[in-house]
């Protein structure tokens, strides 16, 4: 963990210290050397929380772009007694894991129904597959009726498959190396997938580190879901409604046709018996 309580503060690990784990409330000691990241550790116990992973630069990274206080925040479900602890939680009471490691579906779908309100940031090179499918699958992405968003059919020939039935909107870090636009700063973007299709296309977006952490910290970020998960119903009301009035031309063409020649018949049939 990157944090215990020291003195009754919230205190990130520094040589010889001790603290408590602000989980459990068991000792905990601090890990400091040349190999890996400062962090606590329990004393007699592995770890309390199931759900936490070993962290690396990369979580550490992420975690750092938020305050302090809304870092490693316990969230406790009263009516199950379950406690786990949250990589960042907002003062809006959004929720964002960060997830390197392989993580199984059922734990992923645990966790997504005990946040609720949550997004996933997923580190998109833990396989070396990872960026070159991304980049070759780039060629069958479709431009949607909305700006800067995009869909693709075939999901999982670009993006890992463990994460496309998420029911909370997962973000993709694939460091910056593979912006669809090759003129853009390529250290910047993310790609977000959404939990909303359009027909059979998985809908997602381009959007830059820096506006996705200034969403999150001005409290912007839930409206702008909501706008765009709105403006995506909308979308294919619309693309419903149109794809039901061209079926009625079709048809309504179809039985024109089929009239057109059944009376032709009929003409012939009369001329024959004069």
């Amino acid at each position: 963990m990157k944090f215990a309580i020291v003195d009754s503060k919230k205190v990130e690990a520094f040589k010889g210290a001790k603290g408590f784990c602000q989980s459990c409330g068991a000792e905990m000691i601090a890990k400091c050397g040349d190999f890996k990241i400062n962090h606590w550790a329990h004393k007699k116990i592995r770890q309390c929380d199931t759900w936490w992973e070993t962290e690396t630069e990369w979580h550490r990274e992420w975690k750092g772009n938020f305050p302090i206080e809304w870092q490693e925040v316990i969230q406790f479900d009263s009516s199950t007694n379950e406690k786990h602890i949250a990589d960042v939680r907002t003062d809006k009471g959004l929720v964002i894991e960060f997830q390197y490691s392989h993580i199984n579906p059922v734990e992923r779908r645990q966790r997504e129904n005990f946040y609720k309100n949550m997004i996933w940031i997923v580190d998109g090179t833990r396989l070396q597959r990872d960026i070159p499918r991304f980049i070759k699958a780039q060629k069958d992405f479709v431009p949607i009726d909305i700006p800067k968003i995009f869909g693709v059919e075939f999901a999982d020939e670009c993006f890992p498959k463990n994460w496309l039935d998420s029911s909370v909107p997962v973000i993709f870090d694939f460091k910056g190396e593979v912006p669809l636009d090759n003129t853009k700063n390529n250290k910047t973007f993310l790609y977000c997938i959404f939990p909303i299709k359009i027909g059979w296309l998985t809908i997602f977006t381009e959007i830059s580190r820096k506006a996705l952490i200034k969403s999150i910290i001005d409290g912007e970020w839930q409206t702008r879901y909501d706008n765009f998960i709105n403006n995506v119903v909308e979308l294919n009301k619309l693309k419903a409604q149109q794809a039901k009035q061209e079926l009625e031309r079709q048809q309504a063409h179809a039985r024109f046709e089929f009239n057109q020649r059944l009376l032709g018949r009929i003409s012939t049939r009369g001329r024959r018996r004069f």
